[in-house]
């Protein structure tokens, strides 16, 4: 096979569109429910500061917002061009929770998005921050479906196939589709995570240089606790996903741990070096007796099933979505460590000097965490495009060439590199200038 054939190219062009487009989704998901909070802080005790907060943070959520959206537009479009084979098979199922998606709760979190934009002297404030709050929870909604879809695609479930394509039957399984819920607990933990990491490292950033001092102070003390709780939810509900991905996917657990003799009282070694060519690892170091199989079954003794149970052409790639499983855990412990030291400074940050000099660097780390989750979640799948139904190879477009992808395949880079660099000079060039003045802040 040649290297740049039309499959690579089209899954080089969707992984490029998709992941570009989820550097501002959690962003969204997060500082929406912020911003709706210092307003109703605001609304609540009639303090001016809040209603400042809810401009100025609500400034950086709008660019991301708009940035977000239009990265967005081509990632459908590419379901009927580079994957038409893959529409035509299960675009009854998966259509139906797109539709929805775009339908309900997109127009919903753009109309009232709207509305809150130009309804600061329109409207009474509890109606103004009920705007934002509908806004939050139209938000999440989108995220809901979005992934209710992927996870079916990862555990396909209510569907049977008949005429030669899958068709949905019934639609209630989708929706309780236990892979699916496991999957959106954890991207809205993840989400509210990296959001407030954003929120205390710009406060941080300004309170470092004793910038409107007041202001930055009650933002990162209303971070600090939120930051504080979604670590320790992630942390956990971390787990209990990977025991759902054992249950259905027990490949993709054997390439995130690089198992591969299926074993009763599988150990977790704290130190592993792959060696997928010869089907071992060449280095395990310190392993702890039954931990893997307590980590994917809740037992010790559970048997756990290695990679050498599947045929090569049913593994995943083994290094990559080891390695990506690592570095997020890793991340998911020093965003938990960050988080502890943020809520215990939280009352007097400046009392921190080295903790304000941290928190601004963090900021890209759990952006870089989000996508390596992803790369666990798409790379553990592979070869398929819907888990044991529909491989990635069968899904491409036929009549398509190679030179038309990698066309658009360049297109998209030089469009999303502008789009990205626009949004990073945006939020840089808003996040210094800091709020408004306070005689200006009506």
């Amino acid at each position: 096979m040649e290297f740049f054939d039309v499959l690579l190219l089209s899954r080089l062009q969707f992984a490029l569109t998709t992941f570009v487009h989820f550097v501002f989704v959690p962003l969204t998901l997060g500082l929406s429910l912020l911003v709706a909070w210092m307003e109703f802080r605001f609304v609540r005790s009639g303090e001016e500061i809040y209603r400042r907060m809810a401009k100025f943070w609500g400034k950086l959520f709008l660019i991301n917002f708009a940035v977000g959206v239009v990265t967005g537009i081509a990632l459908e479009f590419q379901f009927g061009t580079n994957w038409s084979r893959y529409s035509a098979y299960v675009g009854d199922i998966f259509g139906s929770l797109l539709a929805i998606e775009a339908t309900l709760a997109f127009f919903l979190e753009s109309t009232f998005l709207g509305v809150w934009i130009f309804g600061w002297q329109r409207l009474s404030p509890r109606l103004h921050n009920a705007c934002i709050w509908l806004v939050a929870l139209a938000a999440n909604l989108s995220a809901f479906w979005i992934i209710m879809a992927n996870g079916w695609m990862q555990n396909p479930v209510g569907y049977l196939l008949a005429d030669g394509r899958a068709e949905l039957a019934s639609f209630w399984a989708l929706v309780v589709n236990d892979y699916a819920w496991q999957q959106f607990f954890h991207v809205l933990s993840a989400s509210y995570v990296l959001s407030g990491l954003f929120v205390l490292g710009v406060s941080a950033y300004h309170l470092a240089r004793r910038r409107e001092v007041e202001f930055f102070q009650r933002s990162f003390r209303i971070a600090a606790p939120f930051t504080l709780l979604f670590a320790m939810v992630l942390l956990v509900q971390g787990h209990w996903h990977g025991s759902t991905v054992a249950a259905h996917q027990p490949e993709k657990l054997a390439a995130m741990e690089s198992h591969w003799e299926t074993t009763n009282r599988a150990p977790q070694y704290l130190l592993v070096v792959p060696d997928p060519a010869n089907e071992r690892n060449r280095l395990e170091w310190l392993p702890i007796t039954g931990g893997l199989s307590w980590l994917a079954y809740h037992d010790t003794d559970a048997e756990v099933r290695g990679l050498r149970d599947f045929a090569p052409q049913d593994r995943p790639p083994v290094w990559p979505t080891f390695l990506s499983f690592r570095v997020m855990v890793l991340l998911g412990l020093v965003f938990l460590g960050a988080a502890v030291w943020a809520w215990r400074h939280r009352r007097e940050p400046l009392a921190a000097p080295r903790l304000l000099a941290v928190m601004p660097w963090l900021i890209p780390l759990p952006f870089i965490a989000v996508q390596l989750g992803w790369l666990v979640a798409e790379l553990g799948r592979q070869p398929w495009i819907v888990h044991g139904v529909m491989r990635t190879a069968d899904a491409v477009s036929p009549g398509v060439t190679a030179a038309q992808v990698a066309g658009s395949l360049a297109g998209f880079m030089a469009v999303y590199t502008l789009l990205v660099g626009l949004w990073v000079f945006l939020l840089l060039r808003h996040g210094r200038l800091g709020p408004e003045p306070e005689q200006s802040a009506a």
